[in-house]
C-alpha cells in the first residue's frame, strides 16, 4: 500500500492563516505562497481533454510556473539543460562552492538582493583573479545561488562550475594542465573571497549609514576561516551537463521529501552532512516550516544562474568551435510537448487510461482568479 502524497502546497493550504497571523509576511512572499497553493487546481483554469481511442476524459489544470514551486521545475530544468549544453565548452570542469559564516545572515536579511549580488561578484572576482595570477588566462564560471540547507535553514552559498581553460592575454584559447585534483589552493581562495566579500558589504552598509551598527558582526566574520570547497575535475562536458541538472532548478524542499502533515506539524526527510549524508527525519511546526520556506524566496526578478568570463555571451564568437553540440536536436521548431518527449521520453499527450490514444482538448476551463491575487491584508516585512 503506497503512502499518501504530501506537497508544499498542502502545507501552505493548511497553515496559511496561522502563518500570516503570526509573521505578517510581505506581499511578495504571500503572492508566491498563493501561487504554490493553487498550482494545478481549478483556480488557475485549464482544459478538459478526451482520448481519441477510448473516449475517456480528464481535467488538466494550469501550472503556476513560479520558480519556487516544486511541481513546476522538472520541465524547465530539462529544457534549460539542453539549451545550456550548446554553450558548454568541451573541456574538464571543477566544482567550486563559496560559503559564508552564519554571522552574516542578519546582514543578508536587511537587503537580500544587494547581498546576493555582492556574493556573486565576490565569487567571480576571486575565480577571475586566481585564473589570471596562476594561469595567465581569462577564466570562466557558471554560477548558481542556493540559500538553504537540508533542514530549510538559511545558508546562502554559490555553486560554480569552472572550466579548466581560458583565453590568454593574446586572445588564444588555452587549456589548463593541472597536476593534482584541484584547480586552486582553497585556503588562499578562502582568504581572498573573505576580503572581497566583506569589503563589498562594508560599502553597502556605509551607503545606508548602518556600518557602525553591524561592525561587530563584520569583525566576527573576519576572524573566522571561511569555507571554499573545490571538488576534483569532471572528465568531460557530458558529465558536466548531467551534473548541472541536479542543481539548477532546485527549490528549498521538494515534495517527495515531505513524509507527513498533521494538524500542527510537518515531518520531512533530510540528509545529515555530519553523518555521511545519511537520511534522517525531522519535524517542524507548520508555521515554522512556512517561515523557513519564505526565507528562500528570492527577490523579485533576481537572476540566480549567471555566466562569467568565457562562459558568458561576450565570448560566444571566440568559443563557438569549442562548445559541446547536440547533433540529435531537430532543426525544425518543436512544441513544448514534442520537445519534452524527445528529451525525457515522457509523452504528455499519451492517454493515461488506455496507453494507446492521444488526448485532445475539447473544452477550456476558465480560471477563477489570477494566481497573483491574494487576500487584501495589512502586511509588513517578514522577520526571519
Amino acid at each position: 500500500m503506497s503512502r499518501p502524497i504530501f506537497e508544499v502546497a498542502h502545507v501552505v493550504d493548511q497553515f496559511w492563516d496561522a502563518f500570516v497571523k503570526k509573521h505578517n509576511p510581505n506581499s511578495y512572499a504571500l503572492r508566491t505562497l498563493y501561487a504554490l497553493r493553487v498550482c494545478r487546481t481549478s483556480v488557475l483554469g485549464g482544459h478538459i481533454e478526451e482520448c481519441d481511442n477510448c473516449a475517456k476524459t480528464r481535467n488538466s489544470y494550469n501550472s503556476c510556473n513560479n520558480r519556487h514551486c516544486p511541481k513546476c521545475q522538472a520541465a524547465k530544468q530539462a529544457i534549460w539543460v539542453e539549451d545550456t549544453s550548446e554553450r558548454i565548452i568541451d573541456t574538464k570542469y571543477f566544482h567550486v562552492v563559496f560559503t559564508l559564516p552564519h554571522e552574516l545572515n542578519e546582514i543578508c536579511l536587511l537587503d537580500s538582493k544587494s547581498f546576493y549580488s555582492a556574493l556573486f561578484a565576490s565569487s567571480w572576482n576571486t575565480l577571475q583573479t586566481f585564473g589570471y595570477t596562476h594561469y595567465g588566462v581569462e577564466s570562466g564560471a557558471l554560477a548558481m545561488l542556493h540559500t538553504w540547507d537540508q533542514k530549510l535553514g538559511f545558508h546562502p552559498h554559490i555553486h560554480c562550475l569552472v572550466p579548466a581553460a581560458g583565453l590568454s592575454l593574446d586572445g588564444k584559447f588555452k587549456r589548463i594542465t593541472k597536476k593534482g585534483k584541484y584547480l586552486h589552493n582553497v585556503k588562499m581562495m578562502s582568504k581572498a573571497f573573505r576580503d572581497n566579500m566583506l569589503k563589498r558589504l562594508k560599502k553597502q552598509l556605509q551607503k545606508k549609514d548602518q556600518l557602525s551598527t553591524y561592525q561587530s558582526i563584520i569583525d566576527k566574520a573576519w576572524a573566522k576561516l571561511w569555507g571554499v570547497f573545490c571538488e576534483p575535475s569532471f572528465s568531460d562536458a557530458e558529465h558536466v551537463i548531467k551534473y548541472l541538472g541536479q542543481y539548477t532548478h532546485r527549490v528549498a524542499i521538494s515534495n517527495h521529501r515531505i513524509i507527513n502533515i498533521d494538524k500542527d506539524s510537518v515531518r520531512f526527510v533530510y540528509k545529515d552532512s555530519g553523518d555521511q549524508r545519511k537520511e534522517k527525519l525531522t519535524t517542524l511546526t507548520g508555521v515554522e516550516f512556512l517561515r523557513r520556506f519564505c526565507m528562500h524566496i528570492l527577490p523579485k526578478s533576481f537572476v540566480k544562474i549567471r555566466y562569467y568570463g568565457i562562459m558568458s555571451s561576450r565570448y560566444a564568437k571566440k568559443t563557438i568551435l569549442l562548445r559541446k553540440r547536440d547533433t540529435d536536436r531537430p532543426k525544425e521548431k518543436e512544441s513544448v510537448q514534442e520537445r519534452l518527449k524527445r528529451i525525457t521520453g515522457f509523452d504528455m499527450l499519451l492517454c493515461p487510461f488506455c496507453k494507446k490514444g492521444r488526448m485532445h482538448t475539447i473544452e477550456v476551463i476558465p480560471r477563477i482568479r489570477s494566481p497573483c491575487q491574494v487576500p487584501r491584508l495589512k502586511v509588513k516585512q517578514l522577520s526571519v
